[in-house]
C-alpha cells in the first residue's frame, strides 16, 4: 500500500566561505556531524535508518565515495547502514521520499555535502584528454543546429543566455542580488536563520581550543545596488557578474524522511509532508531553466496553482534563475527566497537541495504558511517539489489498514 513521505526534521551547518572557517573540515566529517545532530534531535536510533542518500557535486579526492565514508564517520550510525551518492542537487530528497512512500524503507536520511575549499568546482574534469562530457559525437550532432554547438559546459555562458532569453536586465540582476544580501542579513539579525543552523565545533588556529561556527560567512549586509552596478561583467558586453552568481562555499545539511510506519514506531512529530515531486531535463544550451518546467509538473501533480503556494525556495545558482522563474510562472517576488539565497549565504553545491528544504520548512513555520515549493537547476535538468507544513499527523488509520493486509 502507498504511504506518505514526511520531513521529521532538517538542519544545516552555517556556510563557510571558500578558504574560510570550514576549509580544514573533511567533507565526511561535515556530513556525519549533521546526520548525528539530526538523530539526536529526533531521538531516532541509528540502527533504525534504512539508508543515507548523499548528494555531492564533485565526487573526486576527499569527496570520492562520500556517501559510504560519511556513514562510517558517523558516531551514531551502525556500519551496516550502506550509504550512497547522487549528483543531482535535489535528487537525494526525491529518492528518500520515493523509498519511504513505496514502503520498501521506513527511515531514510537525505544529506548534502560540499567542500569547495578542498575540491574546487570543475576539478573532476581538469587535466583529462576528454575533459568534458560534451565530446560525444551524438550530442554534438543533436545540438549543433544553426552553429549552436555545445562545445564546453559553462554555466556562466548559460546564465547569460538565460538573461537574454527571459529579457532580464543588468539592473534587475543587481537589484536581486543586493536584495538577497539584505534579506539574509535581516534573517541573521532577527535570529530566524539560527532555527535551521546547528552550531558546529571547529578548530581555529591560535584560538586555544575548539570554537563554534554558527553564522553564514558570506553575507554582506552593506551591499548596495550601486556598488554591484560598478562591477565588471564576467563576459565583455554581458550582464552577469560575480555578485549576481552564487558564492563558492563549504557546508552540509541533512533531512530525516519517514513514512507512517516510522511515525508510529518512534512516536515522531513531522514538520512537513512531501506532496508531489518532479524531475525534468532541459535544453543544455540554456542549462539553468529546468526549475520552470519541473515546477509546472510538480504543481500539476499536486493539483495546485502558483497562487496556492505561500513560500518558494528557488536556488540562486545565478540571480537570473529565480528571476526567470518569477517571470515565467507569474510568481510574487515577495514569496521567493524570503531569507535570502545563494547569492548571499553561499552555495555549497552538493548541499543545495537539503539546505533549501531546511530553509523552506523554516520559512513556512515562520510565516504560518501551508504550502511551499522548492526548485533547483542542475546540469541541464531541473527538480521541484511541493511540501505542506503539518503540525500533527495521526498514523493510526494507516497502521490499521496495514494490519488488515
Amino acid at each position: 500500500m502507498p504511504f506518505n513521505a514526511y520531513v521529521v526534521d532538517c538542519i544545516r551547518t552555517a556556510h563557510g566561505k571558500k578558504k574560510g572557517a570550514l576549509k580544514d573540515c573533511h567533507p565526511a566529517d561535515m556530513g556525519a556531524f549533521v546526520i548525528d545532530e539530526l538523530l539526536r534531535r529526533t531521538g531516532v536510533p541509528g540502527k533504525a535508518v534504512d539508508d543515507v542518500i548523499l548528494n555531492c557535486s564533485t565526487q573526486i579526492g576527499c569527496q570520492h565515495l562520500l556517501g559510504r565514508v560519511t556513514v562510517m564517520a558517523s558516531q551514531l550510525l551502525p556500519e551496516d547502514v550502506a550509504g550512497t551518492m547522487v549528483d543531482r542537487k535535489q535528487q537525494a530528497i526525491h529518492f528518500a521520499a520515493q523509498a519511504v512512500m513505496s514502503g520498501d524503507q521506513d527511515v531514510v536520511i537525505a544529506c548534502g555535502v560540499e567542500s569547495m575549499s578542498k575540491v574546487p568546482v570543475g576539478s573532476a574534469m581538469a587535466g583529462m584528454k576528454y575533459s568534458t562530457p560534451f565530446h560525444s559525437e551524438g550530442l554534438q550532432r543533436k545540438y549543433n543546429a544553426a552553429g549552436a554547438g555545445l562545445k564546453v559546459w559553462n554555466q556562466f555562458d548559460n546564465a547569460e543566455l538565460i538573461a537574454k532569453t527571459y529579457e532580464i536586465t543588468r539592473t534587475e540582476l543587481d537589484a536581486f542580488a543586493a536584495r538577497s544580501h539584505r534579506k539574509a542579513a535581516a534573517a541573521q539579525a532577527s535570529g530566524t536563520t539560527r532555527r535551521e543552523i546547528v552550531a558546529m565545533p571547529i578548530a581555529r588556529p591560535g584560538a586555544g581550543g575548539p570554537s563554534v561556527f554558527d553564522r553564514d560567512e558570506c553575507v554582506r549586509p552593506a551591499t548596495t545596488e550601486s556598488a554591484l552596478h560598478a562591477l565588471l561583467p564576467l563576459h565583455p558586453g554581458g550582464v552577469v557578474t560575480a555578485a549576481t552568481s552564487s558564492q563558492a562555499s563549504d557546508g552540509a545539511s541533512a533531512c530525516l524522511i519517514v513514512n507512517e510506519v516510522a511515525l508510529y514506531k518512534y512516536n515522531l512529530k513531522p514538520r512537513a509532508r512531501i506532496v508531489s515531486m518532479a524531475a525534468v531535463g532541459s535544453n543544455p544550451l540554456l542549462g539553468l531553466d529546468g526549475p520552470i518546467a519541473a515546477s509546472r509538473k510538480a504543481l500539476h501533480k499536486a493539483g495546485l496553482r502558483v497562487a496556492d503556494i505561500d513560500v518558494f525556495e528557488v536556488n540562486e545558482a545565478f540571480a537570473c534563475v529565480p528571476l526567470a522563474f518569477e517571470k515565467s510562472l507569474g510568481v510574487d517576488p515577495e514569496k521567493v527566497n524570503i531569507f535570502g539565497g545563494a547569492c548571499a549565504i553561499g552555495h555549497p553545491l552538493g548541499s543545495a537541495g537539503t539546505r533549501l528544504l531546511t530553509t523552506l520548512v523554516n520559512a513556512l513555520e515562520t510565516t504560518n504558511g501551508r504550502y511551499g515549493l522548492q526548485a533547483v537547476p542542475d546540469e541541464a535538468t531541473g527538480n521541484a517539489f511541493v511540501i505542506e507544513r503539518v503540525t500533527d499527523v495521526d498514523p493510526e488509520p494507516v497502521m490499521s489498514r496495514l494490519a488488515k493486509l
